[in-house]
């Protein structure tokens, strides 16, 4: 085996990892769906992270230049934009398989992401986190930035010698900066266990709207029915004592097994779009895809469009990685132009970045059919268009 020595081995690591940072991403060019253009490369890798999180350069206590704590994966990123800068929360997994909050920041939303120097370390509550992720990041109108995450904990009834049974439930913090981050009491709620969990930005009737998923299990939603909505008189602490369905999970769709809410809603003209993951089962497991819907903009309790099938799903390399065939959204940013950028990760394993515009997604969400739910139905909706676009000649 050929070895560099350590000052070589190191400029090497920096070069390659200098020309990652510095790459430009371009969209990728086909004519696409028209509601969305993917772009060449992730933004964001486990190769994105800085190598001073992996690699003790010190020569005398790593002479060899080894990686002493390997990073498996980034993706699953809230999104903010602040002070003109893209802001990502990241989730980050070590090859231990902990999961980490981090910052990373680009002048333009699409490439040059750059991590900040530390992760985010988490006050504990008085039940410390076993692991952490998938944060949303709300900027609400009383000032404070909110991140609300899954807290993943060992399940205390898990019979003895089983060392894979857990319970989730919403962690909650708060900063002005994403800088200084004050931990708050875990989300109260009358359900067995809590995931994808994201607050709206704006008070409903006096109160703090929360977006819930209710579920019986850690994995399995069970009673769960989809997509809640509840109130809360506070964020700390943040408790509810009602959830009421706003996006059920319904039989042979792409929501048949469970759905969750995904990105913060987004205010437009027309109501607020929201972004969302649906999961149903295939002969190969698990398949994740990401959808959206729209709720009415005095009452975003109440859905105004629901197009059919899905926005976003695993596409060639997308594809492969730690989990397959999953994509998964819990970050967009709009911009003041209309702009949208949709950040979704693919398979567990690295995050992208969906270029579209609030008019496009709007129109989309009008538009498009619903789903009939059976296969008839559904001929019967693209004959309707066929035939519309055959009698145009």
């Amino acid at each position: 085996m050929h070895t560099n020595t350590f000052d070589e081995r190191l400029v090497a690591l920096k070069a390659e990892y200098n020309t990652l940072i510095d790459r430009s991403n371009i969209p990728v060019r086909q004519a696409g769906n028209g509601i969305f253009r993917r772009y060449r490369f992730p933004v964001l890798t486990a190769e994105h992270t800085p190598l001073f999180w992996r690699y003790d350069v010190d020569p005398h206590t790593n002479p060899f230049l080894l990686e002493r704590m390997a990073v498996n994966a980034t993706f699953n990123a809230g999104a903010l934009k602040l002070n003109g800068v893209y802001c990502l929360v990241v989730r980050v997994e070590g090859a231990d398989r902990k999961s980490f909050f981090a910052l990373a920041e680009s002048p333009n939303g699409v490439d040059h992401f750059v991590f900040k120097d530390y992760p985010i370390l988490l006050d504990q509550t008085d039940e410390a986190d076993v692991n952490v992720y998938d944060m949303r990041l709300t900027a609400h109108e009383d000032g404070w930035i909110y991140g609300i995450f899954c807290t993943e904990r060992k399940d205390p009834s898990a019979p003895r010698g089983d060392t894979s049974s857990a319970t989730a439930a919403a962690g909650i913090v708060r900063t002005k900066d994403l800088k200084v981050w004050e931990r708050l009491h875990d989300l109260k709620t009358k359900s067995l266990q809590q995931r994808n969990v994201v607050l709206h930005p704006e008070f409903v009737q006096g109160k703090y709207l929360l977006y819930t998923r209710p579920q019986d299990g850690f994995i399995e939603t069970g009673s769960g029915g989809g997509i809640c909505t509840a109130l809360s008189d506070s964020m700390n602490p943040a408790v509810i004592t009602d959830e009421t369905i706003l996006d059920e999970k319904v039989y042979h769709t792409i929501k048949e097994v469970k759905n969750g809410a995904g990105t913060v809603p987004i205010k437009t003209p027309h109501g607020w779009l929201h972004i969302a993951h649906g999961v149903r089962n295939t002969a190969a497991g698990l398949r994740y895809v990401i959808y959206a819907f729209m709720t009415a903009l005095e009452n975003p309790r109440t859905v105004t469009a629901a197009p059919g099938g899905y926005l976003i799903a695993p596409r060639g390399r997308e594809r492969v990685g730690d989990v397959s065939n999953v994509v998964f959204s819990n970050g967009a940013i709009a911009d003041e132009d209309g702009r949208l950028l949709i950040y979704y990760a693919s398979a567990d394993t690295r995050l992208h970045v969906a270029e579209s515009s609030i008019e496009r997604l709007v129109d989309y969400c009008f538009n498009t059919p619903a789903d009939p739910l059976t296969s008839q139905a559904s001929v019967q909706q693209r004959i309707a268009l066929i035939q519309k676009n055959l009698r145009r000649g």
